[in-house]
């Protein structure tokens, strides 16, 4: 790892108020790397015979997390100390490359010191996780001389240093402690050289320094670090004996930095013969050992490991060398070669630990490219990338950047800058790939996990990166076992150069010869699904993609110019539009070529027996399906291959991929020759393949699949996780698209009826004859909605309201109102969206009612609701209140408040809204002079009167002013567009802008869609914001549970975590998980959430509450870190003595623990998910194919596939735990899911019921009693915690059944059936795993799509296959028991299926 700047500053601001005169350095010298042969050390093409090939080694005592290397390795006893006083010293480093050079130092000294020798021994940080090794280092350290620590970063790591160290800190002789946690910096201890107010205080210096840095950037921490080398110079001439330590603990910072066996020999002999009693009492009367200045190389320069001088401090002395004397001997030609310009770890090449840079420059250079690697003194890269990646005119010479050290380009791991480091890239505007060196890891260790890369360095060397708008974090090299020295991997190291040269070639290659590859996606992989993508209109995004390539220069050939010619020369057959022999076949390709180009192609046997079989397959060959035009291919991905196959579905890891999808990656890469591939919307299947879950190795199917090609990936902007894992393990580069418009879902039929009587009931409540008749119709009516079913009413036979109080008719129509509101004002998007087609003006203004809000604290805007409700002396939380639990008044001063709201909104967007319904730039110097004008005249901004108007005259225009200035940017946001620009910028091999995914009314900032998405830090969530909502959530979801129970508390809440949904909300369920068991997420010093606490049982007021957590793949892959704080924070409150019935965790633990004959500890064991590299309970892959049994089935598949459990005390590994898991479920009383954005809701996806446990949980239970299961809804500012019945009617009301969706989903035409049909069986879903959809339901939807003729042929015209597929499911509704209907309705169905059947084929 690098030198952190920003930590060496916060070293130098401790204790000084010396004035300094910053001098530089200077370093030359000569060496020429064994790594390469002839003149210059150059081979054609490399080998890598540097590889060790078995670099663990695995001493007696076992290592930590995937560590199986120990101390012992790093233990230096002197042979013969000759009557020489010994000095022990004891070093802890995050990584290895120090060990070589300490372990060298202290030989030198122990072979020629005459005044002291050394015994030394050195821990890797993660080996500390090990109770034998952590023993180990207590004893070491007890009778140490000297400790050593260096970038101890790790909070709960940094907690065991301190607990050892501290005890010992006044004994010891030195502590000298370099870039680390604070709490740990403040054990520094060098004479009366002290850190013990760090971070505690504040510093005049520090301040300054915190100043210096915000105006003049980077270029103040490289005065910094000049600062550093002359900060002893000038403190050697001070007289006290603080300056004296001060100064030996900066030389002694230099010699750390320095990093070579010299610089450490002068280290430990400037310290042990000053501070070290025995040493300095034998010294007395004796001359000391003058201190060398230490040898340093420049803080910035090129390097490369043949020049005849080390370093070049400017590039065009470099390339004078490069191009004149090295390139003409490699045979790279200088004026056509590419350049690939590489970022370096200084550290590395100061301890002369340099293999695996030397291997990847070889690589490159063997292909024929040109190479400049870099590197910083400090953490931020962003100063040398400037000076040394342009050329005198400003001109980019490099064609690709990798960046080697793994860490964000500005600031690793401590503090980034990632918008100065996006900044800095774009203007570069090269593809940045960021390759990541294991730390934690041998590459046995590596190879062997299933989770693949070290959860820490995925938090710091994946996730960060990724901000900047980093790609590809292909791991290229570790660290050998015994040595600890850096290797490289080869086949690693071969790939990253290959894709490095791909995506210069994109950049560099003529676009007219430049051949693409578009990958549509067919799922469920049945007939009408072509094209599958989620809320996108893929043949209509296609059509807009092959008008900008062809505008661009590219050759698309005879490409049809309209969406349905498109269709049909991909489908072949527009009338059958998929049964998959009907698909345009593309290629065949023999069983014989398929097997000599995919090296690969027998491993897949094991599971699908010798190619071709039976799918993507014509008997004899593997069959590619698609359509070629000039140099563009449109291609269909394969399926899984496995949905229908009921024994496949129950396989606890999944299978890997068919013979047809490896030959179709095949077929793109090495016959077609694809420069790029651009799959085509959320999402396909390539990036769910078997393997690691980051880090891929060459077995994973991720990376042999997509091999060396570049690939772009469109993504919905709202689903950032599953967009990270296509980033993480199938090295795409992502570009976010929008979701449709959202609209009001608005009411219809007998809801439309009820809104109009309770209008007219409000204006004649007072009248007893008239007001009564009203409420007996409204009551009859909502029965005749099934709101009986949400709402409490009377009995429709015997009540009469005339005989009622007027309280109580108020009440009941309070109620009616507040259920239609629900519903009427409930978001939907509709339609689907159009790659390029930003939203009109009107389309924006649901958007931003529901950006208007929300409260944003952060950025000092209060929410629209908040500001009118105030104006009337309310407060918006008691009005929702009250609204929620039906009070009349409330539910028309809530809708009254939304009403205005929307006044408001449309008021802002008409002001900015051209003829064409476009926003445009209207604001001028005369609009601001005639606002001006009429604020002096009295007049008010539009917006305000609007609300104004709308009954509210007292609402602050001056409160409004920040919301509506946050509103005008976030209307210009919503309607920008990049998303043709965006691919675009990918496929010609540019950088595309960094932008976080999610919930565009939560984060804005996700819009423009179009750039390149990436999830957040993950050791950020969960926020203190998210951690207040989520207090306020279980709040209400125990007070519905204590009403239902006789105030009674639920002992165990079975919850369902999902990657998207804690990006989207920073971990929102996250903390209600952590807030029923009753303990609160602590941040480290350095804002980190990776700690826990207990809250005290007087504090909580109520029981902790037991869990159970089934983490969805893509959140075990994302927040494995929070798995860890999750599962710690469960076992201290299973191991806090406290009553059985104040502690459900305890209770039920010790019940386990008996009952399983394990520990205690290991019983409290919560957190489960899936097995590494393996995805859902394929719950919904068996039900949207129809593979399925019965229930028991899908019992089966959850069980089998999500018990697989995480545990923090073996956190390298998810093991299976069937009976624990078991056993936790059967004590669950409750489920329980959020739904946190309109744009997916329960319907809309199988995610939701594929994980949901609720009649596992019944299966399980002793007395067989279904649990409550429940959904809280924070999609508005209003949260609210429904039943899952609840939550499914209102989806239904407001999706399926409602005409604005249906209508608007098949005015898309061939994909709105797909998506009805969809919702559909996504509903069925519901039915088979909780048993929680009504009948009526299910019966409306038959009204709506079966009854009415015309619609029946609107369908079977528009996608026959999709229809078919609704028939179907209406059927097997009724078939297993989830539907009563009448044989009228089931002899219609069966007719309507027979007729579709013979329309599709032909007859």
């Amino acid at each position: 790892m690098v030198n952190f700047k920003s930590a060496a500053i916060a070293l130098l601001a401790v204790s000084l108020t010396t004035a300094w005169q910053p001098s530089t350095g200077a370093f030359t010298s000569k060496r020429v790397s064994t790594a390469f042969g002839g003149k210059h050390g150059i081979q054609q093409r490399s080998t890598l015979s540097m590889v060790v090939t078995n670099p663990t080694s695995a001493g007696p005592m076992g290592g930590g997390l995937f560590t199986a290397s120990n101390s012992e390795s790093r233990r230096v006893v002197p042979e013969d100390p000759r009557g020489r006083p010994t000095m022990k010293v004891v070093y802890v480093v995050l990584e290895s490359q120090y060990q070589s050079s300490m372990t060298a130092a202290v030989k030198r000294i122990n072979a020629g010191s005459d005044i002291m020798a050394v015994e030394c021994v050195g821990y890797l940080l993660e080996e500390l996780r090990n109770d034998d090794a952590y023993e180990q280092f207590k004893k070491d350290v007890a009778d140490a001389n000297i400790f050593i620590g260096s970038l101890i970063f790790v909070q709960e790591l940094a907690e065991k240093v301190v607990d050892v160290v501290q005890p010992n800190r006044d004994r010891l002789d030195a502590v000298l402690v370099f870039p680390s946690m604070p709490e740990v910096m403040r054990l520094n201890k060098v004479g009366s050289f002290t850190m013990k107010n760090l971070g505690q205080s504040k510093s005049v210096v520090a301040d300054f320094m915190k100043k210096k840095k915000q105006e003049d950037g980077s270029s103040f921490e490289e005065g910094m670090l000049k600062l550093l080398r002359t900060l002893p110079k000038v403190l050697k001439f001070l007289p006290s004996d603080k300056a004296a330590d001060a100064r030996t603990f900066m030389m002694s910072f230099q010699y750390w930095l320095g990093g070579s066996p010299e610089n450490i020999e002068s280290l430990l002999t400037v310290v042990g013969q000053d501070y070290v009693k025995p040493i300095k009492d034998s010294m007395v009367g004796k001359k000391k050992v003058e201190a060398v200045e230490p040898v340093l190389l420049p803080d910035k320069a090129i390097w490369h490991p043949v020049a005849p001088s080390l370093v070049f401090e400017n590039n065009e002395k470099y390339f004078e060398w490069y191009n004149k004397e090295f390139c003409p001997d490699a045979g790279i030609d200088p004026k056509t070669a590419p350049t690939i310009g590489i970022i370096l770890q200084k550290s590395h090449i100061n301890t002369r630990d340099d293999t695996h840079y030397v291997s990847l420059i070889s690589e490159l250079e063997s292909r024929g490219a040109r190479v400049v690697s870099i590197y910083s003194g400090g953490l931020d890269f962003s100063g040398p990338l400037q000076d040394y990646f342009y050329d005198k005119s400003g001109k980019p010479i490099v064609d690709t950047v990798i960046n080697l050290t793994g860490f964000a380009l500005v600031g690793g791991p401590a503090s980034q800058d990632h918008k100065k480091a996006a900044q800095v890239l774009k203007k570069l505007n090269r593809p940045y790939m960021c390759a990541v060196p294991l730390v934690f890891q041998s590459f046995e260790e590596w190879q062997a996990s299933e989770l693949g890369l070290h959860p820490i360095q995925v938090a710091l060397q994946v996730s960060l990166p990724e901000i900047d708008g980093a790609i590809e974090p292909i791991i290229f090299a570790g660290r050998e076992g015994a040595t600890g020295r850096s290797v490289p991997l080869a086949d690693r190291v071969n790939l990253l150069a290959d894709r490095a040269m791909k995506w210069a070639n994109l950049r560099t290659k003529p676009k007219s010869e430049k051949k693409i590859a578009i990958t549509i996606f067919s799922f469920p992989p049945d007939k009408g699904n072509v094209g599958t993508a989620a809320y996108l209109d893929v043949f209509d995004s296609i059509k807009a993609v092959l008008g900008e390539l062809k505008s661009e220069g590219y050759d698309v050939g005879d490409a049809p110019s309209t969406k349905e010619e498109i269709m049909a020369a991909i489908l072949d057959d527009p009338e059958a539009k998929i049964s998959s022999p009907d698909l345009n076949v593309a290629y065949r390709m023999s069983t014989e070529e398929y097997y000599d180009l995919t090296p690969y192609a027998t491993d897949l046997e094991e599971n699908w027996g010798p190619a071709p079989g039976n799918l993507n397959s014509d008997g004899q060959n593997l069959v590619v399906y698609g359509r070629q035009f000039g140099n563009v291919f449109i291609g269909v991905q394969p399926s899984f291959g496995y949905e229908g196959d009921p024994m496949r579905l129950l396989f606890a890891k999944s299978a890997s991929p068919h013979h047809g999808f490896a030959a179709y990656y095949t077929f793109l890469e090495k016959i077609f020759k694809a420069d790029a591939v651009l799959h085509f919307g959320t999402h396909g299947s390539l990036e769910f393949m078997p393997g690691k879950q980051v880090g891929m190795s060459g077995t994973c199917y991720p990376d042999r699949l997509i091999n060396s090609l570049p690939s772009a990936y469109l993504y919905a902007a709202n689903n950032p996780s599953e967009a990270t894992i296509a980033k993480r393990r199938s090295y795409s580069a992502t570009v976010s698209y929008l979701t449709p418009p959202a609209e009001n879902a608005g009411l219809y039929k007998g809801l439309k009826e009820l809104k109009e009587l309770i209008s007219s009931y409000q204006g004649l409540r007072e009248n007893e004859g008239r007001g009564s008749a009203i409420v007996n119709s409204i009551i009859s009516t909502a029965y005749t909605c099934n709101l009986d079913k949400d709402v409490k009413l009377p009995n429709l036979e015997t009540y009469n309201a005339a005989s009622d109080t007027a309280e109580n008719r108020d009440s009941i129509v309070g109620s009616v109102y507040s259920q239609i509101m629900q519903i009427e004002s409930r978001l939907l998007p509709c339609g689907l969206h159009t790659v390029g087609v930003p939203p009109t003006a009107e389309e924006a203004i649901a958007t931003l009612v529901n950006i208007a809000q929300l409260d944003r604290p952060e950025d000092s805007i209060e929410g629209l609701p908040r500001v009118i409700a105030s104006s009337i002396g309310r407060d918006i939380n008691d009005i929702y209140r009250g609204n929620n639990n039906g009070v009349l008044k409330d539910v028309e001063l809530n809708e009254n408040i939304v009403q205005a709201s929307r006044s408001a909104v449309r008021a802002l967007v008409k002001q900015s809204t051209g003829a064409d319904g476009r926003i445009q730039e209207v604001k001028t110097f005369f609009d601001d002079m005639g606002s001006m004008f009429g604020k002096i005249m009295g007049s008010k901004k539009p917006w305000t009167q609007a609300i104004i108007d709308a009954g509210f005259p007292k609402v602050s225009e001056e409160r409004l002013a920040p919301l509506f200035a946050y509103l005008e940017i976030c209307l210009k946001q919503i309607v920008a567009d990049n998303e043709l620009g965006g691919i675009m910028e990918l496929l010609n091999g540019e950088f595309l802008m960094p932008a976080p995914g999610g919930d565009p009314i939560r984060n804005p900032d996700v819009l423009p869609t179009g750039r390149n998405m990436h999830a957040l830090d993950p050791s950020a969530i969960p926020t203190a914001a998210a951690v207040e909502v989520a207090e306020d959530v279980v709040r209400k979801l125990l007070e519905k549970l204590k009403d239902e129970s006789d105030g009674m508390y639920p002992e165990s809440i079975a919850f369902t975590l999902w990657g998207t949904d804690n990006i989207k909300t920073y971990g929102e369920s996250l903390a209600q998980v952590l807030s029923l068991v009753g303990v609160r997420p602590v941040p480290d010093s350095l804002g980190r959430v990776n700690k826990v606490e207990l809250i005290p049982l007087e504090e909580l007021g109520r029981p902790r509450i037991d869990v159970v957590v089934s983490c969805s793949g893509v959140f075990r892959d994302l927040f494995i870190n929070q798995m860890n704080l999750m599962d710690r924070g469960i076992k201290l409150a299973a191991e806090a003595d406290e009553p059985d019935h104040m502690n459900f965790v305890r209770k039920h633990a010790k019940e386990q623990a008996e009952e399983l004959g394990v520990s205690l500890r290991e019983a409290a064991c919560r957190v489960f998910s899936n097995s590494a590299g393996s995805y859902s309970a394929n719950v919904g892959l068996a039900i949207e194919n129809g593979g399925w049994a019965d229930e028991q089935q899908l019992q089966e598949q959850f069980l089998t596939r999500k018990g697989f459990a995480f545990n923090a005390d073996k956190p390298g590994m998810m093991e299976q735990q069937a009976a624990l898991f078991k056993s936790a479920l059967k004590r669950v009383d409750v489920t329980f899911q959020n739904l946190d954005s309109s744009e997916i809701s329960i319907t809309d996806v199988s995610h939701y019921y594929d994980s949901d446990p609720t009649k596992v949980v019944q299966g399980l239970r002793d007395d067989k009693k279904k649990p409550m299961a429940l959904m809280a809804d924070t999609t508005t500012a209003n949260a609210q915690v429904r039943t899952l019945s609840e939550t499914v009617r209102l989806d239904a009301r407001t999706k399926l059944l409602n005409p604005k969706f249906y209508e608007g989903m098949l005015s898309t035409g061939y994909e709105g059936v797909r998506e009805i049909q969809k919702r559909l069986r996504n509903t069925m879903g519901w039915s088979a795993t909780a048993g929680d959809v009504d009948n009526f339901v299910f019966e409306d939807a038959n009204s709506v799509f079966i009854e009415d003729e015309e619609m029946q042929r609107r369908l079977l015209d528009t996608n026959p296959n999709a229809f078919r597929d609704m028939v179907t499911t209406f059927l097997e509704a009724n078939g297993r028991g989830y539907w009563e209907t009448t044989q009228e309705n089931i002899e219609r169905l069966q007719e309507l299926y027979a007729e579709v059947e013979d329309r599709i084929e032909g007859v």
